[in-house]
Parts: C-alpha cells; sequence; structure tokens
C-alpha cells in the first residue's frame, strides 16, 4: 500500500494524468459518459505534441478514401476550421495527379504511406497550435472536467494492486489527487511504470520542431516547381545541415507568411533522460541557426526569413511502452488485423481494448504513443488522431467502470464500442473489406 502523503486536493471518478490530445479526448470521453473528471497537465496548456510540441497536421486517419478515425478528433477539426485556424484538401481534391501534389504538397497533406514519387492527397488537416490549446481548452471546460494545470505527477497512490490516485508536485509543494479510475496519458507511461505494470523501453529519433517566418510561400514553390534541379540541391545542402529531416522539411501554416519545420530528426536520445534531453535540445538549436543562415542565403521566399519560434517540448516519439493484456504486433498493424474488442481505429489499423489494460496493475488504463505494442508495431501507429481516438476509448471505459463498480479489465467492450458510437466515433467494431479477421473471429 502507498500512503497518501500529500494534501488531497481533488477527488473524482476519473483522473487523467496528461493534456495532451490522447488525454483531453479520454477526459472529455468520460466526462460525457456521466463520470466526474479530474485532468492533471504539468504544463501551462493543454494540446502536448500538437500544440507544445507542434506536431502541425492531423494525419494517418484515412483508409483508402475511407475517413476512419472519427469522434472527438472531428470537433477540433471543424472549430479550428470556424476560427481560421485549420486547412485540409476537399473531397474532390483528394487523388494523385502533379497538379494535387502541386497544390497541397506543402500543406503536408499527403498519403505519407505512399512511395510514389508523387503522393496521393488525402483527408489530413493542417492546423495552428495556440488554435488547438484553446479549443483544447474549451472542449474540456465545456465538458464539466475539472483542470488542473501546473501539476506534474511524480507518483501514484497504489492499494492493494490498484491504483487510487496520484500526487502531483506544483508550486505549493505536493498534492494528491484521488479517483476510481486513473488513465495515464502521459506518453511515456509514467503513471503505469511507477506504478508496478510491465513496460518496455525504447528509443526512436527525437525532434525539436521550429516555426520560420517572414516567407514568400509563393515564391517558394515557384521555385521548386520552376527549377528543380537548382531546388533539389538547395534542399539537399539544408538536410545536411538538419541532419534528418522528412523529404519535405518545411510546410505551409494556416497563418500567412509562417511555415513550420518538423525537423532536426535526431537519434540516440532517450526521452526520459533530462540530461539527454538537454543535449539533444543544444544540439537541435545548432542545426536551426545553420539552417536559417543557408536559407536566408540560398533559397528564395526565404530571403527575410527568421526563427519565430521553437516548441515548448521535444518532440519525443517513443520511450517506454505498455506490455499489457495484449501487445499490438508490427504484423498486426500492417496486416490490418482487426479484433473483437476492437475500440478504436488507426489508419488501417485496429487497436484492441486488452492494449490499453495494464496485467499487474487494476484500475489503470493507459492511452496514447505508450499503449501496449512492440517498438516496431508503435512506430507506424503513434500519431495524434488514433492517440485521440484510443483516449476517447479509454475514457468511456473508465466513466464505465466507476459507474458499474467492477474493475477496468471486467468493463464489456461491446459497452465502449457502443459508447464511442454514440460519442460520434468509430469504434472499429466493423472491419473494414482490407482487414484480416482475428483467428478468435473466424472460430466465431
Amino acid at each position: 500500500m502507498t500512503k497518501i502523503d500529500a494534501p488531497v486536493v481533488a477527488s473524482s471518478d476519473v483522473v487523467v494524468v496528461g493534456g495532451g490530445p490522447a488525454g483531453v479526448s479520454a477526459a472529455v470521453g468520460a466526462a460525457r459518459a456521466g463520470a466526474s473528471v479530474t485532468l492533471l497537465e504539468r504544463y501551462g496548456s493543454l494540446g502536448g505534441l500538437a500544440s507544445g510540441g507542434m506536431v502541425l497536421v492531423l494525419d494517418d486517419m484515412c483508409n483508402g478514401s475511407e475517413v476512419s478515425v472519427t469522434g472527438i478528433v472531428d470537433e477540433y477539426v471543424d472549430r479550428l476550421e470556424a476560427i481560421g485556424l485549420a486547412v485540409h484538401p476537399p473531397e474532390e481534391d483528394r487523388l494523385s495527379s502533379p497538379e494535387m501534389w502541386r497544390r497541397w504538397s506543402r500543406w503536408g497533406l499527403f498519403d505519407f504511406q505512399s512511395h510514389d514519387a508523387i503522393k496521393p492527397i488525402c483527408y489530413a488537416v493542417a492546423f495552428d497550435p495556440d488554435g488547438w490549446k484553446r479549443v483544447s481548452a474549451d472542449l474540456v471546460y465545456e465538458s464539466g472536467v475539472t483542470l488542473r494545470l501546473h501539476s506534474w505527477f511524480t507518483r501514484p497512490v497504489v492499494e492493494d494492486g490498484a491504483v487510487k490516485g496520484v500526487v502531483c508536485e506544483t508550486k505549493s509543494g505536493p498534492q494528491a489527487v484521488t479517483g476510481a479510475v486513473v488513465i495515464d496519458t502521459s506518453g511515456d507511461l509514467d503513471v503505469a511504470s511507477r506504478s508496478g505494470a510491465r513496460f518496455v523501453h525504447d528509443k526512436y529519433m527525437v525532434t525539436l520542431v521550429f516555426r520560420i517566418g517572414g516567407i514568400d510561400t509563393e515564391a517558394a514553390e515557384e521555385f521548386q516547381f520552376g527549377n528543380e534541379r537548382e531546388a533539389r540541391e538547395i534542399d539537399r545542402k539544408i538536410k545536411r545541415l538538419l541532419g534528418g529531416a522528412w523529404d519535405l522539411w518545411w510546410l505551409k501554416t494556416p497563418l500567412p507568411g509562417i511555415v513550420w519545420c518538423n525537423c532536426p530528426h535526431m537519434t540516440g536520445y532517450d526521452g526520459t533522460d533530462p540530461a539527454s534531453l538537454t543535449a539533444a535540445d543544444r544540439e537541435a538549436r545548432k542545426r536551426i541557426a545553420d539552417v536559417i543562415d543557408v536559407a536566408r542565403a540560398e533559397l528564395p521566399g526565404f530571403e527575410r526569413c527568421f526563427v519565430v519560434d521553437t516548441a515548448e517540448q521535444i518532440g519525443v516519439r517513443q520511450t517506454r511502452l505498455l506490455e499489457g493484456e495484449y501487445v499490438v504486433t508490427k504484423d498486426d498493424v500492417q496486416s490490418r488485423r482487426h479484433f473483437p474488442d476492437t475500440v478504436c481505429r488507426g489508419r488501417d489499423y485496429y487497436t484492441p481494448y486488452r492494449a490499453l489494460v495494464p496485467k499487474d496493475v487494476d484500475q489503470l488504463l493507459v492511452a496514447g504513443r505508450h499503449y501496449s505494442a512492440t517498438p516496431d508495431a508503435q512506430r507506424i501507429s503513434r500519431e495524434i488522431p488514433p492517440c485521440m481516438a484510443m483516449g476517447q476509448a479509454a475514457g468511456i471505459a473508465a466513466a464505465l467502470s466507476a459507474e458499474e463498480g467492477v474493475r477496468v479489465r471486467e468493463v464489456p467492450f461491446r459497452r465502449i464500442q457502443e459508447g464511442m458510437r454514440k460519442q460520434g466515433a468509430d469504434p472499429g467494431d466493423v472491419p473494414a473489406p482490407n482487414a484480416t479477421l482475428d483467428a478468435a473471429e473466424v472460430r466465431s
């Protein structure tokens, strides 16, 4: 038993630790399912890697022409569009052609899984990070969630193998929040790993995203498409300075003249080690400064460019991963394996409820990029929209557990599926034509 050695400042049915895309979705999903909810976030605003990390494209949400990830993510898009802070291609532009590639590629709104030189344009959304913070807060407050910012999780409260709450460090000292169910949406499995849940620890590349202002994007695109050989040479030079970047190292944003750069990609750093993260930050800033110098001198449209900002938090893609009741494999993702207890979908893959449930700890759920998957599987199933759907499913499951007084592992998955549909989300209970049925489904 872990003693609560801090003042209890809040108590609710569900406690969500981490206010990123998965955490907000979990909190809002649980509240809409009838639970009282407390959401804890270490920073002074919500949004996680979507805002603080400035990962400014929603993707991995289409199975061919079908939009496969729905629910709370749709509300974000609608609200961001209403205030002019989101852009996505209309349905008639979602095809593969040189014209559409020229129109939409610099927004990053294409099928990144395609290996074609001219990738198909698909349903994806470019958005503004401050707009994401605003919409996140609106959804949380409108849903009746109790929000506590500036609350850094430090340790769980565990009694007889069940998590009863958490303790956070704050400017006022340690504070405890108790609940019937805790959802770990920290991104790094902070709660579950300290509660006794099994996990593996791996690494992937990290990125300090940055934005550049003062860009004449029309001139830059004219140069790119009108002087392809020269543009490629400058592009290669900049990518060598970055040391790692996606094919298109800069992308347009809803703000005129401002582009974002999802780079530099850096390997060998541990996202749970402060010293390693500090070293990554220093290295990234050196590379960014070098790139700005070259872009100003050599890249048309960038002559007067300047750094607008760097992300508030470094982009960590993989650290601790849960070993839950089921561990999703790379083959599961690539073969589009459908499970009887699927409760959320990604691009064309399915996530079973068991992958959100720790083996050894009760009254704890996990949602986000640290869900139960092998490192190779996680690397191709960790984008923001699928994590949001995962969070929404976990929130609904937590609300059902609290309402009915059953352990989270005993919540019927069909009730979660029903709850997702009630909230406008596709739980993935109906497999798409290109899915592979799990052996358990075939036998039934």
